[in-house]
Order: C-alpha cells, then structure tokens, then sequence
C-alpha cells in the first residue's frame, strides 16, 4: 500500500516520532550550557567572578542525564506493558516535563540542577524505547522503515535545533543564556504530552490484551478504510495468527529474552550489538573534538558554529535514509555504512596525526602542511559524520522496532536501548581521556569497530524489509542464514497474492516453518 493511501499512518509515526525531538534536543543542549559565562558562574567553584566549572562538575551535569536514560529505557518496558503503547508515552512525557521544569528553576544549586536532568532523562530514555516500538507496530509494513527512519531525523534535528538556538542564546550575559534553551524543553514536552490525548492504542498491544474491535478501528483508520473493509479483515488475521504463535508458553519474563526459542537470545543480542557499535562509531567524537579540527586548519569558527555546521550535515545526511531504508534495505544499509565510515575514521585519523600541530599552537604559527591536513581531516570528518546519518544513525533503530515478537518486544526494545545509552556515557566519559594521549589516533580504534561491525552484520544480521512483525519472527524459527534472507518471503498463511506463493494448507493447521530460499522451499513441523 503506498504512501498516498497511508496519510494517517504517516502523520501519526511522525508526531510520535517527536519524542526522538526531544531525546536529541536534552543530548544537544547542554554542550552549549557548559562554556556559558552565567552558567559557569553559578554552577562553577571558586571566588565571584572568577569561578571555573571544574571537569568533575561538568562530568556530573552531563552524566546525570545518561544515568537516567539508562534507568528509563528499562522501566519503559513495564509501563508499555501496564499502560499500553499510548499510556506509557502520556506518563514518560510528563516525566520528561516535569524535569526540565526541575532545571530551569534552579539558581546557584547545582544538587537541583542534577536532580532535574536524571528525571528528564528517565522520560529520554523511556521515550527511545517506546517510540520506535509504537511506531513498530503501528505503520503498515509498507513503509515502516521510512517512517521508523522519521525518529532518527527527528534526533538529529533536535540536535540541529538546540545548537541553533544556542548559537543566538549564548550572547545574552544574563541567565537567558542558558534559561531559554533549556526551559524551551518543556515547550516541547507539552506538545507531546497535549497530542497523545488524540492518537490511537497500538493495535498489536490491544489484540494482545484481547481488545480486538479496538485494533479494528486502529487499523481501518491507519490505512483509511472502513472499519468492515476486507483489507482489515486480512490484516487482523495476520496479526491474530503471529500472536498466537508468538505466545506460545504465556506471559515472557526478562531471562526469557535470552532464550533458545525462536532465537530470542540471538535477536536481543543483535539489538544490543547494533545499538553499541552505533554508539562507538566515532561520529560523536567529531562535535567533542570538532574545535580544535577546524582550528588545526586555520579558522576562527566559535565552538557554536562549528557544531551547528555538523548538525546540518546531520540533519543534510538523515534525510536520504528515508529513501536508501528500503531500497538498499536493513542489512546493506549497515554494511554500506560501515564501508564508508571505516575509510573516513582511518583517513581521518592518519592525516590528523601526522599533520596536525600541537594543540594550543597559534592560527599565525600554522605551517601549509599543518593547514592542508587539517583541511583533509575536516572534509573527512564531514563524510564520516555524512554517512552516519545514512546509515547507522537510524538502522539501528529500525531494527529494535521491528526484530522481536510480542511478547518480549518491550523488554528486548528496552535491553537495546538501554545498551545504546550505556556506551553513550562510556564513550562521553573515556574518549576525551584517551585523546589527550594518542590525539587524532583515537580515530583508528573507531575504524577498527566499523570493520568489526561490517562483520558482525554480515554475519548475524538478516534483511527485514518489506516483513509484517509476525512474518519476522517466522523467519527466525526458520533459522534462515542472513546472507540468504534477501531472497526470503514467508508463509504464515495462504494467500493468493503473496509473492513466492506457494499453496499449502498445513501453514493454517499449525505448521509454519514453510520458507522458499532461492527459489527452493523447505518446510518442518513448528
């Protein structure tokens, strides 16, 4: 079903999409914080006037946040399991909210001002979990990719939006400096707790929980059609169908996402290794570092431009992805994407060590050498960071959102999630140590993980593009090799309009183990 007949679908996966706003907007906001006068003045230590944020102040402030999503993206599991989809996002945005309100209150004391950002980040953190798991099992299959990519543009638009903002704020000597972008946060919080009053229950969840003439009316509307329609029909059979075969064996508990049945342990495991190696990409090293880049080349550029420069390249890069999720596919986005992030990290980090100066030397004292690498580091830093956002930016998440059955789906989101923001806080808190003491070096352990991830989903990664929820989990208890999975289609049930059809009436009596793999089918028993 094409876009043109999915306008709800696409506008709902959009605003729910927002929370992604938000998660990259809080990451965005408080780099700029930190170098700002009046902030220092009131959270540094020292005499008035000549007060200095200190390295472990600063590590406070920015770790708080990592903390908290960390801890947020494992209770989100137990809300969108009690409150549904919809109920846990209402509850996580007023977290988040309440928060921000939290911080921007705060004077001089810098327990209020923690405090504030390990409770937004409790609704951060929730909110990576659950948008994609919402948006996962809400679009049509159609164009679930492209709209799950919609949370990654999202991010980085925050990101974008918050080095803006900042780049105008941080003139002010006042405390508007630093209390417009942050407090803006609840602006956007509102906007998201205000919309979810208008927006439907997941129906995967409603059916789960026995709601089936909600799920109806769920579906009929995201693919606007009359609740009676035949297509709505097919689809809640479907789903019916997979959740059953799903939830064989009763309510999952967590050890159960580690489990041998249906290869739940080896898909957790996937969404864990994705997140982490997303997160050790070395993209992110780019905005710690950036300065002193563009400086080694001789510009004059401020610390807020030069960020605001990467998050349009950001922003430029994540579009494309909307496209490139299904055409190239799950599986070649990421192997692509470790491709060209490999070279670039490797360049990067070969012509920085051997032409950069020292850090600290003067723009007047800079050789044409020194100028002319720092020139080739930059534009390779932009293509690293150009790719990410082609690739690894948002495949990831599309993969949690679409990867695991029903009845694990929250814990096994939630155990990514939480495995994205854990490397977060490990790279934030050791790469500027191990930069001081190798500099561009640093760049070679980034290109060493890109070929292990290159690998890692060569390997293990299965392609999924174009797969109902329920035929993804068909295809791991048919235990099909990645590599072959391109040429995969499944056979939940007969139908006559499925391509590869192939006419078999034990796929309704129970027997759904019934694949074609290169134009030859194997079936066993389930």
């Amino acid at each position: 079903m094409g876009l043109s007949t999915n306008k709800k679908a696409i506008i709902l996966a959009i605003f729910i999409a927002f929370g992604g706003f938000l998660f990259g907007y809080d990451m965005g906001v408080i780099s700029g914080c930190l170098i700002m006068d009046d902030f220092i003045d009131r959270f540094g230590q020292g005499p008035p006037g000549a007060r200095v944020l200190t390295s472990s102040r600063s590590s406070v402030i920015t770790s708080l946040l990592s903390a908290g999503t960390f801890v947020g993206s494992l209770c989100q599991a137990f809300t969108s399991d009690s409150f549904g989809r919809r109920g846990s996002l209402l509850f996580w945005s007023a977290i988040f909210t309440v928060g921000v309100a939290i911080q921007t209150a705060t004077n001089t004391s810098l327990v209020q001002l923690v405090i504030g950002r390990f409770i937004a980040g409790l609704g951060v953190g929730a909110m990576s979990a659950i948008v994609p798991l919402y948006n996962g099992e809400t679009v049509p299959k159609s164009i679930r990719g492209t709209l799950l990519v919609m949370y990654q543009i999202q991010v980085i638009c925050g990101i974008f939006i918050s080095y803006v903002i900042e780049l105008g704020s941080h003139n002010l000597t006042n405390s508007g400096s630093w209390r417009i972008p942050v407090g803006l946060q609840m602006v956007w919080g509102l906007i998201l707790l205000s919309g979810m009053f208008f927006l439907p229950e997941s129906p995967r969840h409603l059916l789960g929980t026995g709601r089936k003439e909600q799920a109806q009316r769920v579906i009929a509307k995201m693919n606007s059609v009359d609740i009676d329609d035949p297509l709505v029909t097919e689809i809640i059979e479907e789903m019916e169908y997979g959740i059953r075969a799903e939830n064989e064996g009763g309510k999952a508990g967590w050890l159960e996402c580690f489990s041998r049945r249906n290869k739940l342990w080896f898909r957790t495991i996937n969404g864990i290794m994705l997140q982490a190696i997303q997160q050790l990409n070395g993209q992110n090293f780019y905005y710690y570092y950036g300065d002193t880049f563009f400086k080694s080349a001789g510009t004059t550029l401020s610390p807020y431009s030069i960020q605001t420069i990467l998050g349009a390249v950001s922003v430029a890069g994540t579009f494309p992805a909307l496209y490139l999720i299904e055409y190239w596919g799950r599986r070649d986005s990421l192997l692509i994407g470790a491709g060209l992030q490999s070279v670039c990290a490797l360049v990067a980090g070969l012509v920085g060590h051997f032409t950069l100066a020292p850090t600290g030397t003067p723009i007047s004292q800079l050789t044409v050498r020194n100028k002319s690498g720092g020139n080739v580091l930059i534009a390779f830093a932009v293509l690293h960071v150009f790719s990410y956002s082609l690739s690894w930016g948002p495949t990831p998440w599309v993969y949690l959102g679409e990867s695991f059955p029903l009845r694990v789906r929250p814990k096994s989101i939630a155990l990514g999630s939480a495995s994205n923001w854990i490397w977060n806080f490990l790279l934030s808190f050791f790469s500027p140590r191990i930069a001081a003491r190798i500099g561009p070096l640093i760049l070679l352990i980034f290109a060493g993980v890109l070929v292990f991830g290159f690998v890692y989903v060569w390997l293990c990664i299965p392609e999924t593009k174009g797969l109902q929820l329920e035929e993804v989990d068909e295809m791991y208890r048919a235990n099909i090799k990645p590599w072959n999975s391109y040429g995969w289609r499944p056979h939940l049930f007969e139908r006559e309009d499925a391509p590869y059809h192939e006419k078999d009436a034990s796929a309704k009596s129970g027997s759904v183990d019934v694949r074609e793999v290169n134009g030859k089918t194997e079936g066993k028993s389930a």
